[in-house]
C-alpha cells in the first residue's frame, strides 16, 4: 500500500528487463508507474487503514468494499496492456523463442518457490481480517510472523536483515504516528474555533445536491494529490469533509473507496505525478520524465473510466460488505 516503495521496487526489477527486451520506453515506464499505485486501493491498503481510523469506519468493511473495485481496475490495466501489445507488436516485442521456451515443470517449480508462499501469506492475512477472525493489528502481527518464517525458509533470516526490517518499520510507524498526532491537534483546534461549523454552513449555503458535493470533494482531493502525499491528505484534510458526508447522505465506506481510487489518479497526473518522479529516481540512464508522462496518459484515462464505472455501479463497492457483514 505504499506507492513509493512499489514503484521503486518495480522500477528496479521489472523496468530494466522490459527495456532490454525491446519494449518502448513510454509503454514500459507507464506500466510500472501505474501498476505501482494499485496498492492504494487493493487490500492490504495502508491508506484504507488510516481512512478507517480518521472516519471511524471498520477496516474490514473498507477492505471488503475495495476488493472488487481494486481488481476491476487491475483487470482494466491488464486488458489495456494485452490489447496494446497485440495490436502494436513493436511496442512490446515477443522474446526470442529460446528465452520463453521453458518446460512446464520448471515454471511450476519457480511459481511454487517464488510466488505461492508470499501470495498464500497475504491471502491468509486478508481472509482473517475480512471474516472477522483478526483485527487489522492482529492480522499485521500474523503477517509479520509469517514473514519471519518465510525468511527463515529462504535462509535469509539473519541479524542484519532483522535489524533493517525493525528500523524501517519503526521509521514508518513513527512518521504515521506523528502525522496522526499533528492532524488530531489540527482538527481539534479547527473544531474548537468553530471552523468545522463555519465550513459546514458555507457548503450547505451553496445549495449543492448530494452528487455535486461528492464530486466537488473528489476534485479537491485530486488537486491536493499533486503537492501532497496520501498520508497528509487522508489524515489532515479529509476530517474537514467527513462531518459533511452525513448531511449529503453519502456512505463513508463508498466515499473512502472512491477517494482511494481518486488518489491513484492524482499520482499519475502531471504536472506533479509523484509516481513518475519515484520511477525516474531508479530508472536506467536514457529514460526521461516526458517519456514516463507519455506512458502514464492511457492509464489516467483508465483510472477515470474506473471512477465512472464505480459511480454508475456502486454495488461494486457496496455488495461485498453487505454480504459479509449483513449491512442493509
Amino acid at each position: 500500500g505504499i506507492v513509493g516503495a512499489s514503484v521503486t521496487l518495480l522500477g528496479v526489477l521489472a523496468l530494466p528487463a522490459m527495456l532490454r527486451a525491446g519494449y518502448q520506453t513510454p509503454f514500459a515506464t507507464g506500466v510500472v508507474a501505474a501498476s505501482g499505485t494499485l496498492g492504494i486501493l487493493i487490500p492490504p491498503s495502508v491508506l484504507l487503514i488510516l481512512y478507517g481510523y480518521v472516519a471511524g469506519v471498520g477496516v474490514p468493511r473498507l477492505y471488503a468494499a475495495a476488493f472488487l473495485p481494486g481488481f476491476m481496475l487491475a483487470g482494466l490495466y491488464f486488458v489495456y496492456v494485452l490489447a496494446r501489445a497485440y495490436l502494436q507488436r513493436d511496442v512490446a516485442p515477443a522474446l526470442p523463442k529460446e528465452e520463453r521456451d521453458f518446460p512446464l515443470g520448471t515454471i511450476l517449480v519457480m511459481l511454487l518457490k517464488g510466488l505461492v508462499p508470499i501470495a498464500t501469506l497475504i491471502a491468509m492475512v486478508l481472509v482473517s481480517i475480512l471474516v472477522g477472525l483478526a483485527t487489522p493489528t492482529e492480522g499485521a502481527a500474523f503477517g509479520a510472523f509469517g514473514g519471519l518464517l518465510l525468511a527463515a525458509a529462504y535462509r535469509r533470516l539473519n541479524l542484519t536483515t532483522l535489524k533493517e526490517s525493525v528500523f524501517l518499520t519503526m521509521r514508518t510507524s513513527a512518521m504515521v504516528g506523528w502525522l496522526l498526532i499533528g492532524s488530531s491537534l489540527f482538527s481539534g483546534v479547527f473544531a474548537l474555533l468553530g471552523g468545522s461549523k463555519l465550513l459546514g454552513q458555507f457548503v450547505t449555503s451553496l445549495g449543492m445536491n448530494d452528487w455535486q458535493f461528492f464530486w466537488v470533494a473528489q476534485l479537491i482531493i485530486f488537486v491536493l494529490g499533486w503537492p501532497l502525499e496520501w498520508t497528509e491528505i487522508t489524515i489532515i484534510f479529509l476530517p474537514l469533509f467527513l462531518p459533511l458526508i452525513p448531511i449529503f447522505n453519502i456512505d463513508p465506506v463508498y466515499f473512502g473507496v472512491m477517494m482511494a481510487l481518486n488518489q491513484q489518479t492524482s499520482f499519475l497526473s502531471p504536472p506533479v505525478a509523484m509516481s513518475a518522479y519515484y520511477l525516474l529516481g531508479v530508472a536506467p540512464k536514457g529514460v526521461y520524465l516526458n517519456q514516463i508522462f507519455r506512458g502514464m496518459y492511457p492509464f489516467m484515462a483508465i483510472q477515470l473510466l474506473a471512477m465512472a464505472i464505480l459511480w454508475l455501479v456502486p454495488d461494486l463497492a457496496n455488495a461485498l460488505p453487505r454480504i459479509l457483514f449483513d449491512i442493509q
